[in-house]
């Protein structure tokens, strides 16, 4: 009974192992498909072909370094792939496209920058110098700092 439990317990195990792998790789298929879409989208807006030979030529007379194959592209096109990060730089420039935004798309980029844009209006001049202040604190002051702070914070929870 002791080995029947034990060969059961390692099942359940393995099929917990395979669904996390699965959704795991739900998440990268959707991210490769998302950039396939930011791509094709950028290379029909600037008026180029989608053919991936026609692609190949153009990346490759643009890439300085090891040429890519066909076959690589055409896994950008279909959303089995994501170039590097060198490599989409030269596809960003061809396309005259800012490369974040090939890569992550226009709502992650507004994203971040709405969130930039909350912290510039949020805090007033003083408690901009005060950071300022802070940041140029040698890093065993800053550890002072930082605790005396949390403990104002542990002290005085928000409302």
């Amino acid at each position: 009974m002791n080995t029947k439990f034990t060969l059961k317990l390692t099942i359940s195990y393995f099929n917990a192992t395979v669904k996390i792998n699965f959704l795991f790789m739900n998440i990268i298929t959707d991210e490769k498909a998302e950039f396939s879409q930011r791509l094709r989208n950028a290379i029909q807006n600037a008026s180029h072909s989608l053919r991936p030979v026609d692609v190949e030529r153009a990346f490759n007379s643009r890439y300085y370094g090891r040429s890519v194959t066909m076959q690589a592209v055409r896994r950008w096109l279909r959303g089995e792939a994501i170039p590097s990060q060198e490599k989409l730089q030269v596809l960003a420039d061809w396309l005259k496209i800012e490369p974040h935004v090939l890569r992550y798309g226009a709502p992650a980029i507004n994203a971040v920058k709405s969130k930039q844009k909350q912290w510039e209006t949020a805090i007033t001049y003083e408690e901009r110098e005060a950071f300022e202040a802070f940041l140029n604190l040698p890093a065993p002051q800053k550890k002072i700092v930082r605790e005396v702070i949390l403990a104002f914070k542990q002290a005085y929870p928000a409302a």
